[in-house]
């Protein structure tokens, strides 16, 4: 993750990163501390925006979630919200990196998701920002303009990656390393390949996901 990102990535929420995409954390475990979800079959995710630094609130979880920091700044909520609703009203969409965590220390690479809508809403104590992102296929040339006409995909359920670390062992089923680790599906998605049976996915290591690319092996 870092490394495919070139930098340490501190914060769960990451806008324009290099100057041509974000990337955001997310995850859907039950201790999370935020309240992300994945909807529409794996093709939306709705993402829960962040808590005020510790710097500036005693109990973050009691405090509303800030647009701007005390200075006027925005923050990461601010900034993604701006682009979210901007993309709403037509303008240009904002390519995401989405990484899970998956278990305590593996994350997993979710893909490139476009940012189309951000609002507000109250949860039991105070409002949170919610995003809503768009899982697209491809998209991952970030030297040329986003592709406004997409085609969607849906994201591996994160049950089903759970069962499938257990059981290729954390180790890519070709070569047996444990480094740079994607989820592939087996028979790809695009050519009517299912993301939600552990039977069509395994573990493959950078070298040979991309090797494989769409080729039916």
């Amino acid at each position: 993750m870092c490394q495919r990102e070139g930098a340490q990535l501190q914060k769960g929420m990451n806008f324009q990163m290099g100057g041509n995409h974000s990337v955001i954390l997310m995850s859907v475990q039950a201790n999370s501390p935020y309240q992300d979800r994945v909807e529409d079959d794996g093709e939306t995710l709705i993402y829960e925006g962040h808590d005020l630094d510790k710097r500036y609130s005693k109990v973050p979880k009691l405090d509303d979630q800030p647009r701007a920091y005390p200075s006027g700044t925005l923050t990461e909520n601010g900034k993604f919200e701006v682009s979210a609703l901007n993309a709403k009203e037509g303008g240009d969409l904002e390519r995401v990196r989405v990484y899970e965590k998956i278990k305590k220390g593996i994350w997993s690479y979710n893909g490139v998701f476009h940012l189309v809508d951000a609002w507000q809403e109250d949860d039991e104590y105070r409002k949170v920002f919610k995003f809503k992102l768009i899982a697209v296929e491809g998209d991952e040339d970030f030297t040329q303009p986003v592709k406004k006409d997409t085609p969607h995909r849906r994201i591996i359920p994160t049950p089903v990656k759970l069962e499938v670390w257990k059981r290729d062992g954390g180790k890519c089923v070709e070569c047996g390393s444990a480094d740079e680790l994607h989820f592939d599906h087996i028979l790809p998605y695009s050519k009517g390949g299912t993301s939600i049976k552990t039977e069509n996915v395994q573990l493959l290591c950078a070298r040979h996901n991309l090797a494989k690319s769409d080729k039916i092996i």
